[in-house]
């Protein structure tokens, strides 16, 4: 029978794997979610905005996505990825995005902004 200091250490030890499992899981899905984000940008986005960490908008007046972020908080941008993108631009298409990507392409945004 185990005495109750070696029970007390069990379930800390126990305690802790759960954390730490948690955790990396937790970081797991944000990282899928941040690659579907990606992923949707690319398909949706990249014709005219750069959309990674550096490079050139292929469409100079389209700015690079890694600068939003001094425009605007990337968590403002939900609402308009789910009602439709409307710019000031003619060229710009409109996009509507489900709620599921919406949470995506934001968590991407905010992956790759400058500081």
């Amino acid at each position: 029978m185990l005495s109750w200091k070696n029970r007390f250490l069990l379930a800390l030890a126990a305690s802790l794997v759960f954390a730490a499992f948690h955790d990396t899981a937790a970081q797991a899905a944000e990282k899928g979610l941040a690659d579907k984000g990606e992923v949707l940008v690319r398909q949706n986005c990249s014709r005219c905005h750069a959309i990674g960490k550096e490079g050139q908008s292929p469409h100079p007046p389209a700015p690079p996505f890694r600068t939003l972020g001094q425009r605007y908080p990337i968590d403002d941008l939900s609402e308009s990825l789910a009602e439709g993108i409307v710019s000031g631009h003619p060229d710009m298409p409109i996009f509507v995005f489900s709620p599921t990507d919406v949470e995506a392409i934001i968590q991407y945004l905010k992956s790759i902004q400058e500081n």
